[in-house]
């Protein structure tokens, strides 16, 4: 079965709402809409829907299929496109861990509804994504709970004699895949090793795995999280050579430099930069801050280019870097976490979702500290006039931005596209943060931008916080992403 090249995904890194959506933040049936839109207008082969964090639809398929008949008579969902779930890890997420179970129950409904519309067998949905993994016996409690008590249910006996399957019918499909996904420091540098666990013992010819690009850059910086990533892909290719099971990696990227720096005007560096990866994710901001056709142009450079081979890489010395980068980076964003705080609270939702806990947070934590998410945490920064992706850079020395360039030789041009939407007058950017990377790279800063973070840091500073989610709003349009 073909595997998807670009996973559309509902991260709120938007500034536009789409033009189907009934009020700025998407929610319920705008997000059924969303789905037919990018695989019919966009090209997208892939849908992520989100199962945690918000009030779950199980009966996804069945709108799609009821809405857009036409459409899904002439492109099979589950073969032409993919329905991915990501479901809540009951690990991690206790609150939420029942909606795990709710979730893998509604999968059989689902295929009894789509082999009913289009009149043979067909699972629309056959794989969940489990964040925030961390060992192989999370992947395999859902491949097994699948497996004895969603399918298993059937053979079950009811007081009279007949079994489950005689009275409501089979429960298929007969197994699902599970796809982890890795967010910490710890997890990327184990996510070959968990895979490799998960797969022993299984008659499994192919797996999808998929690597956080964004949450990382949060707890551990830009460059720490673009560097974890190069060391999965190429963990990950020397666990495809020695087990012979053919890998699928997935990254998943955002607009803004800090989470990924993917844009519909850069797809060919970005993809040569994540040489190793298969499926690249465009979120909200790719998807609605950019012209259609852009857009269209961009997502069919994603599902066209060949996939490249991941490079070897000096492992430990990529983790002293990291170690002493990321410590700075942390110290810093210690230093600005109230602020950073302050102004999140006027950066505007884009989807409806509930609180839910995670790594350093779906609210997240740094020691005892409370942070928001990471596209408001990034929209919080850049309003101040201090893109994130410049935090700990001084803590780099020339011998270490000449290795780090051969390893991530995009390293200049993200930097610049961050670099520009600094405002070199913040209060917020510290002196040794400023002359480091304007040593660097001698940005050109964006004046429109900058004017607008000197209102929002005046508005604060006077406390008149009338019209700050407008500014923001206004700076976010500049940079064409939120966060």
């Amino acid at each position: 079965m073909k595997v998807p090249r670009c996973m559309s995904t509902q991260h709120p890194d938007n500034v536009n709402p789409p033009f189907f959506a009934e009020e700025p933040e998407l929610g319920g049936e705008d997000e059924i809409r969303e789905a037919y839109y990018v695989f019919s207008h966009l090209g997208c082969d892939e849908q992520m829907w989100d199962c945690e964090g918000k009030e779950v639809d199980n009966y996804v398929v069945k709108k799609l299929l009821t809405k857009y008949q036409a459409f899904f008579r002439d492109h099979v969902l589950g073969e032409d496109l993919r329905l991915t779930l990501r479901v809540p890890n009951p690990t991690v997420e206790r609150a939420e861990a029942k909606i795990l179970l709710e979730t893998l129950e509604s999968i059989p409904r689902s295929y009894d509804t789509a082999s009913l519309f289009y009149g043979m067998d067909a699972a629309p949905v056959f794989e969940v994504i489990l964040p925030m993994t961390s060992s192989s016996s999370c992947l395999n409690r859902i491949h097994s709970y699948y497996l004895d008590f969603v399918k298993g249910k059937e053979r079950l006996q009811l007081a009279d004699g007949v079994t489950v399957k005689e009275w409501i019918g089979e429960f298929r499909p007969d197994e699902i895949n599970v796809i982890p996904l890795f967010e910490d420091h710890e997890g990327m540098l184990n996510a070959a090793k968990i895979t490799g666990e998960y797969l022993d013992g299984k008659d499994i010819q192919e797996q999808r795995v998929f690597l956080a690009r964004s949450d990382p850059a949060m707890n551990y910086g830009m460059i720490s999280a673009t560097l974890l990533n190069r060391i999965a892909l190429s963990d990950f290719r020397d666990l495809e050579e020695e087990s012979g099971v053919k890998l699928y990696p997935i990254i998943g990227m955002g607009s803004a430099p800090f989470r990924g720096n993917l844009r519909p005007d850069n797809v060919e560096d970005v993809t040569w930069e994540y040489r190793g990866a298969y499926t690249f994710t465009v979120q909200s901001s790719f998807k609605y801050d950019h012209e259609p056709s852009d857009v269209i142009r961009g997502i069919k450079k994603l599902r066209s280019v060949k996939p490249g081979r991941a490079a070897e890489i000096e492992r430990e010395s990529v983790l002293e870097i990291i170690s002493a980068y990321c410590r700075e980076y942390r110290r810093q964003v210690m230093d600005l976490v109230d602020i950073i705080n302050r102004v999140a609270r006027y950066v505007p939702g884009r989807r409806k979702r509930k609180l839910h806990i995670g790594l350093f947070g779906y609210s997240r934590s740094m020691g005892n500290v409370s942070l928001p998410r990471a596209i408001t945490f990034t929209a919080a920064l850049y309003s101040l006039g201090v893109p994130p992706e410049l935090l700990g850079f001084n803590a780099l020395s020339s011998g270490d931005l000449e290795f780090i360039e051969e390893v991530y030789p995009g390293l200049g041009r993200d930097l610049h596209d961050a670099a520009r939407y600094a405002n070199p007058e913040s209060p917020f950017l510290s002196p040794e943060v400023k002359s480091s990377f304007e040593e660097y790279l001698e940005p050109e800063y964006d004046e429109g931008h900058m004017k607008t973070t000197e209102e929002i840091i005046r508005a604060l500073r006077i406390n008149r916080t009338a019209n700050l989610q407008e500014l923001i709003l206004e700076a976010a349009s500049q940079r064409k992403f939120l966060g």
